[in-house]
C-alpha cells in the first residue's frame, strides 16, 4: 500500500458518514489490543477554543520534558496534522503501516455498520501514541463529547472550554442541550476544569459533575498570573491559557510542572490559522477560523484591540450548515470591502448568497462575489490589510496558497463529512 492508497482508503470510509455511539470504536480498539490502556489523557471538549487549549497544554507539558501526543481535528492542510508526537506530524510511512494493520479488522464488523473514518483514525492515533511511548496524550473531542469516538478513554482530567451555538442540528438547539453533550466527557471521580461562565450551560456541567462525584474547577475562581505574553493573539487566548494552566495545576500531584515550564510552554505555543498574521512585503494578512458567531465576536474584539493596521478588506467563506448570515452581519460593519468565496467543500455556502447578506448589512460597502479564493487574493494584492476568515477549511486553503503550510491538496477533502445519522 502506498501513502496515496492509504489516504484513498480513508476517503472510502467517509462514504459511511458519521454516527454517534462508542460501540464500534471500542470494538476496533479492542481488536487493536486496547492501546488506550497504556496511555494517560487530558480530554478536551467545547465549542470554541478546544484546539488552542490543546496546543497550549501540549506545549506546556513538552516544555516540562514529557513526550506528548496531540490528537486534533480538523486538519488545515495535511491529514498528518491530526496525529502528532512532540509537535512532529506522524510520518507518511506510519500512516501506511497503521492503515494496513487495522484495515483487516474491519471484516469483524457488519457490512452495513462499519467504523466511520473518524473512529478508524481515533484507533490509529491510540495505537501510534502507545507505540511511541507517549507520557501524556492531549486528546481533542471531535463532535460533541458524550457519544464522540474520543470519549472511549478515561482521562486524568476532562476539560470543557466554552459552550456556544454550533452543530445544533446534532447537538441540540439550546445551550443546555449542547452543554449536556459536551459534559458527557465527565467521568466518575475524574476532575473537570471549565472556563464556562454562562449560567445555563454551567448549571448542566455542575449537575453532571455532582452525579459523577467529579471535582469541578472553574477558571473564574482562580487567579493565575501569566507573567509574559503568550504565543497566540487575542484576549480569548488569554482565557484559554488560564484554562490550560488551571488544568496543569489540578494535575500537579500526578505530573509536576514548574512555573518556568508553564511560562515557556505558553510563550512558544503555535496553533496556525487562529489570528495568525502573515506579512507579505507591505501587506499584512490576518487569518482566523471564525466559523461561528462566538468566533466572529472574538475576531471583532481582536481587530479592535490588537491589530492597528487600519480598516481591513475581508475575504470570507463559510459552510452552509453554519450560522453564516449572523457572522456576515457581525463582520460587515468592520470591513472596508468584502470578497466572498466558496469553500472547497460540498457543504459550502455560495459566494453570491454570502455577498447578498453582506450588502444588506452594509449597503455603502463594495462587496464582490468571487469564484475561488485565489481570485480574491489577487484582487486584494494592493490592499495593506486583508483578513481571511470564516471556515477553517478556507483558512487551510489560504495557508497552503500563501506558502505557509506545505501543499497536500487531496487531503483537505478528508475534513468533509456527512452529518451524524443517529442520535441516542
Amino acid at each position: 500500500m502506498s501513502y496515496a492508497e492509504a489516504i484513498q482508503f480513508l476517503y472510502g470510509l467517509q462514504l459511511f458518514g458519521a454516527h454517534f455511539g462508542l460501540e464500534r470504536v471500542q470494538k476496533l480498539a479492542a481488536l487493536a489490543g486496547n492501546p488506550q490502556q497504556k496511555l494517560r489523557f487530558i480530554h478536551v471538549a467545547g465549542t470554541n477554543g478546544k484546539g488552542s487549549t490543546c496546543a497550549m497544554l501540549e506545549s506546556i507539558y513538552r516544555a516540562a520534558g514529557l513526550r506528548v501526543g496531540l490528537f486534533t481535528s480538523p486538519h488545515l492542510v495535511s491529514f498528518r496534522e491530526r496525529i502528532q508526537v512532540d509537535r512532529q506530524l506522524i510520518p507518511q510511512n506510519e500512516i501506511v503501516r497503521l492503515v494496513s494493520e487495522i484495515q483487516p479488522q474491519l471484516k469483524e464488523f457488519p457490512t452495513d455498520n462499519p467504523p466511520t473514518m473518524f473512529e478508524f483514525v481515533t484507533v490509529m492515533a491510540l495505537k501510534y501514541f502507545a507505540e511511541q511511548n507517549c507520557d501524556l496524550v492531549v486528546w481533542e473531542a471531535g463532535l460533541g463529547g458524550r457519544l464522540d469516538a474520543t470519549n472511549m478513554v478515561t482521562p486524568l482530567a476532562s476539560v470543557i472550554t466554552h459552550i456556544a451555538f454550533d452543530h445544533m442540528e446534532w447537538l441540540g438547539e439550546t445551550l443546555a442541550k449542547i452543554a449536556a453533550e459536551k459534559a458527557g466527557i465527565i467521568k466518575p471521580g475524574v476532575p473537570i476544569i471549565t472556563a464556562e461562565e454562562q449560567p445555563e450551560p454551567l448549571a448542566v456541567m455542575q449537575k453532571v459533575a455532582r452525579e459523577n462525584n467529579a471535582p469541578l474547577t472553574r477558571t473564574r475562581n482562580l487567579k493565575f498570573r501569566i507573567q509574559n505574553p503568550i504565543g497566540l493573539s487575542g484576549e480569548h487566548q488569554n482565557q484559554n491559557a488560564t484554562l490550560a494552566v488551571a488544568t496543569v495545576e489540578v494535575l500537579q500531584p500526578q505530573i509536576p510542572v514548574s512555573q518556568n515550564q508553564i511560562e515557556a510552554g505558553l510563550q512558544t505555543v503555535c496553533w496556525p490559522g487562529r489570528l495568525q498574521l502573515v506579512e507579505r512585503g507591505a501587506q499584512n494578512i490576518l487569518l482566523d477560523g471564525a466559523h461561528n458567531v462566538a468566533g466572529a465576536e472574538a475576531l471583532r474584539a481582536a481587530l479592535k484591540n490588537e491589530f492597528a493596521h487600519g480598516r481591513p478588506v475581508f475575504i470570507f467563506g463559510a459552510l452552509a450548515d453554519k450560522k453564516w448570515p449572523d457572522i456576515c452581519r457581525l463582520l460587515a460593519p468592520l470591513a472596508k470591502k468584502v470578497f466572498t468565496v466558496p469553500v472547497a467543500s460540498r457543504r459550502t455556502a455560495g459566494a453570491d448568497e454570502l455577498a447578498e447578506v453582506f450588502r444588506a448589512a452594509n449597503p455603502a460597502m463594495k462587496v464582490v462575489a468571487c469564484e475561488k479564493l485565489s481570485e480574491a487574493i489577487f484582487a486584494c494584492q494592493n490592499e495593506p490589510f486583508v483578513v481571511i476568515t470564516g471556515s477553517l477549511y478556507l483558512i487551510g486553503e489560504a495557508l497552503e496558497w500563501l506558502g505557509e503550510l506545505p501543499a497536500d491538496d487531496p487531503e483537505r477533502g478528508l475534513n468533509d463529512w456527512i452529518g451524524p445519522k443517529t442520535r441516542q
